[in-house]
């Protein structure tokens, strides 16, 4: 099993960002996926998850209607486009997958990335 990040960097408050999510050794179209941060010092926090249709999504309140999470069945891959960002999104991003819907606790995920780091600063 095989969950790579890419897109993060620097970028300026209120800038924009598109964090991708290549899957790879499990049945992509039948896990829910999930993005999470870690800011340092802080714990993983959940960002966005979908299910495996892409058909349904949830957000976390800190980001709800800064970010669109995506899917994309046939290429086993997954986004994150992230708006208007602020210094608070600072943290490094990390894609995730469960076999069920929706859980916003880590603990539920079975597959995880190494992440991709986003850092919103002047």
């Amino acid at each position: 099993v095989q969950l790579v990040e890419s897109g993060g960097g620097l970028v300026q408050p209120g800038g924009s960002l598109r964090l991708s999510c290549a899957a790879a050794g499990f049945t992509f179209s039948s896990y829910t996926m999930a993005w999470f941060r870690q800011a340092p010092g802080r714990e993983r926090e959940f960002v966005a998850c979908i299910s495996s249709s892409g058909d349904d999504t949830y957000y976390a309140d800190s980001v709800k209607g800064r970010c669109a999470i995506s899917r994309d069945n046939a290429k086993n891959a997954m986004y994150l486009q992230m708006y208007v960002l602020k210094p608070d999104d600072t943290a490094v991003y990390y894609c995730a997958a469960t076999p069920i819907w929706g859980p916003t606790r880590a603990r539920y995920y079975d597959y995880w990335g190494r992440g991709t780091q986003v850092t919103v600063s002047s």
